[in-house]
């Protein structure tokens, strides 16, 4: 058996079990103790084993903090190059988020950035964003493709995110977001451009770059039948996907998501009753981005009650880019999502845990504090984790463990 590790006089969040059951998954005085990288034992400090306390190296003593698992964000488009502050003064002075992208601004301001950076530039980038986020406690992150839009610069794109997790110790899944918009190149020619990526993802695949395929269905991006064409060469590929769907419009795009058994659909605010009930049947996560929301000021909510009653599982993520949601604070999307689209705290927070865990595929190793779980865990300055919702603006974060290690938040 090799070193044991235990964190003892904590209040554990665990995230597991039914909410209903046991709210928070709370154990008021609770211990956990980690083998290597793994849990492989935690609850109430008075049933810990004797053997496993007497194999445990000096225990660590919390004082009581709050610990939930380490965060999950299981939506972000964390490497590209350039800024995009203008495009918010412009909105300010009047002009849509779509009259911007048709002006050429948007994503292909981005993607021209992008192309023209460095692939050191790239990681650097990226790692630094990375970062921050785990300031905060994430353990596992998404990044997505997307701002390349050609073999060559989603190739690069993918490269980088996967250089991440290298540089931090972070777990990175990556989404080729290749569907993301229409690079200058194409223009007129959408379905010729969908052909190339039907193309591009077996190359990808067989590099080793990516994880799930994803795609923007909207009106200022790709049809649903374009779509299709892009789930079913990611199912040729034996990769699955997730979506974009139902921001500025409802394009029936989670209808469509969930015939492929997709892993999330993103956004939602324009969901449909029939998407809900897809989504539902399918076991398709509702990733909810209240970070994108706040920044284009929509006024259309998601439909949260409705997703509650059909029993669709609510992530949440930073959706970090540079046009329409550049937050890197998940603390502060947890307050906004209970503000905002009236998530309860422990609904915010399993958000950004168990359910984002879910959203990447993730469920049997990341987002809840259980036996044969990975070690992630997040240490929190606080008396109960409701005030993670709380109190925004603020960082209780005290220390990040991964994979059984603490590791430097500098």
């Amino acid at each position: 058996m090799s070193t044991l590790t235990l964190w003892r006089n904590a209040r554990l969040a665990t995230m597991a079990g039914d909410p209903a059951q046991t709210p928070w998954g709370w154990i008021e005085r609770g211990a956990l103790v980690a083998e290597g990288d793994r849990i492989v034992w935690v609850g109430d400090e008075s049933a810990l084993p004797a053997e496993l306390a007497s194999l445990a190296r000096r225990p660590i003593d919390l004082g009581g903090a709050s610990v939930t698992p380490a965060f999950v964000d299981c939506h972000t488009h964390l490497v590209y190059a350039g800024d995009r502050s203008r495009e918010f003064e412009l909105r300010l002075q009047g002009a849509t988020y779509e009259e911007i992208a048709r002006a050429g601004g948007g994503i292909r301001s981005t993607v021209a950035a992008t192309r023209a950076a460095s692939d050191a530039e790239l990681e650097s980038l990226a790692v630094e964003r990375a970062r921050t986020l785990m300031r905060e406690g994430v353990g596992a992150v998404e990044i997505k493709s997307g701002y390349g839009l050609s073999l060559e610069h989603e190739a690069r794109c993918l490269r980088a995110a996967r250089r991440v997790g290298k540089a931090t110790g972070l777990t990175v899944r990556t989404t080729c977001l290749a569907a993301h918009a229409l690079p200058s190149e194409f223009d007129g020619r959408a379905d010729d451009y969908v052909d190339a990526i039907t193309t591009w993802l077996p190359n990808l695949a067989d590099a080793g770059l990516v994880d799930a395929v994803d795609a923007f269905c909207e009106r200022i991006a790709f049809s649903p039948a374009q779509t299709r064409r892009v789930f079913e060469a990611a199912q040729r590929s034996k990769l699955p996907v997730k979506l974009h769907a139902e921001q500025l419009s409802d394009q029936g795009g989670a209808q469509l998501a969930a015939e492929f058994g997709a892993l999330s659909c993103d956004h939602l605010e324009h969901l449909s009753a029939e998407g809900i009930a897809a989504m539902a049947a399918a076991g398709t996560v509702a990733v909810l981005l209240p970070g994108a929301y706040y920044f284009l000021r929509d006024t259309t909510l998601p439909p949260v009650q409705a997703l509650r009653d059909a029993g669709v599982p609510i992530a949440l993520a930073t959706d970090h880019n540079p046009g329409s949601s550049p937050t890197l604070s998940p603390l502060l999307m947890i307050n906004m999502a209970c503000t905002l689209f009236r998530l309860t705290p422990e609904e915010a927070v399993r958000g950004f845990t168990a359910n984002a865990a879910r959203a990447l595929g993730l469920s049997q190793s990341h987002g809840t504090l259980e036996a044969g779980k990975r070690a992630d865990l997040a240490v929190w300055d606080v008396a109960h984790p409701r005030e993670l919702a709380y109190r925004f603006g603020v960082n209780p974060l005290r220390t990040l463990v991964l994979g059984g290690q603490e590791v430097s938040l500098r």
